[in-house]
């Protein structure tokens, strides 16, 4: 095989990716699962694409999201050494939720933990502190296996999981804050409301991160909204976010007004809603698709069901979802 499609080459690539490398190695992770992923070869030849044809990201065909639910997505023949499953919402009961195995456990911790320094410098410097009670209660969550890293690397003995026990949580931030300890509050949407709601701490120093989801536990509001309660209850200028989800290895991340910047191995890109073969001019709102360097193994073109924007110099907002109607038109590409 030619080295420059052989995995571990590719891999050692995406570890060092920056972005002025970023298109070429995407073509060759294309090339790679056009030829090593069974079910991305069976879409390319339903759309009638051949891999030849591809000599620029916009020409690549990005993979509906909703097949994480339907399919067991590899690259190449191995054994997962686990399963990441999606949460889905406690409001539907029988919907089918995606899964996303996992090849290697030890890259995806370093491919995470560098993406999270890449913007805020090593978890080993903060006590870091995670507010996911509807992830916790699960053991196949990758938000919590992240968590669990960042803590594990964390030098600060406060560091830990939070269920339900909001009064343990603020002690450990009290401590925290009078040894000049910084602070990553890592929270699930809902449980971040319900702190804001109960005790309205004053939470200066402390970077509190949502990672979004009311997940079926209370009415869905905006992000603007979410951060508007926040910022006051918890007297912050700013509430910073994670973009993440069970499809993806990287992450994205937002230190307010819910403008993300993606890690080095994700890029983002918005296709036109009306014709899901067609990407979107930079600055024009449409449904995302990514790009995930990381998922060498399984997938790395997705086509999701969020609507945003994505910037000149990278950066990114999400400020939707798509209509079922939408949803619908995108996969009838496979159908």
């Amino acid at each position: 095989m030619d080295q420059i499609l052989d995995r571990l080459t590719l891999l050692s690539r995406v570890e060092q990716v920056e972005e002025a490398g970023f298109e070429a190695l995407a073509l060759d992770v294309f090339a790679y699962q056009a030829i090593h992923n069974p079910l991305y070869a069976q879409y390319l030849s339903l759309l009638g694409v051949q891999k030849e044809s591809v000599h620029g990201i916009r020409d690549i065909p990005f993979l509906p999201i909703s097949l994480f639910k339907h399919y067991a997505i590899q690259t190449a023949d191995w054994q997962p050494e686990r399963i990441f499953r999606s949460s889905g919402t406690t409001s539907i009961k029988g919907s089918v939720t995606s899964q996303h195995a996992l090849r290697d456990g030890a890259f995806y911790r370093r491919n995470a933990r560098r993406g999270f320094a890449h913007f805020y410098g090593s978890p080993a410097g903060y006590a870091v502190l995670a507010l996911l009670p509807a992830y916790l209660e699960r053991s196949d969550s990758s938000l919590v296996f992240m968590a669990d890293d960042f803590i594990g690397l964390s030098e600060s003995p406060h560091s830990g999981f939070f269920l339900d026990d909001l009064p343990g949580l603020l002690e450990r931030i009290r401590l925290c804050q009078q040894q000049q300890q910084p602070v990553l509050l890592l929270g699930v949407s809902f449980a971040l409301l319900d702190l804001a709601e109960r005790y309205a701490p004053e939470l200066s120093g402390v970077i509190v991160m949502e990672t979004g989801g009311m997940k079926g536990r209370r009415e869905e509001i905006t992000r603007a909204e979410l951060h508007d309660i926040l910022t006051q209850a918890f007297g912050l200028s700013a509430i910073h976010s994670e973009y993440g989800m069970t499809e993806l290895l990287s992450q994205g991340y937002s230190k307010g007004e819910g403008l993300f910047y993606p890690a080095p191995s994700l890029k983002v890109l918005t296709r036109e809603t009306t014709d899901p073969l067609s990407l979107q001019a930079t600055g024009k709102s449409g449904a995302i698709n990514l790009i995930d360097l990381a998922n060498l193994d399984t997938i790395s073109f997705i086509a999701t069901d969020d609507l945003g924007k994505v910037y000149s110099d990278g950066s990114f907002e999400v400020i939707g979802r798509m209509d079922a109607s939408d949803i619908r038109g995108c996969n009838l590409m496979v159908e």
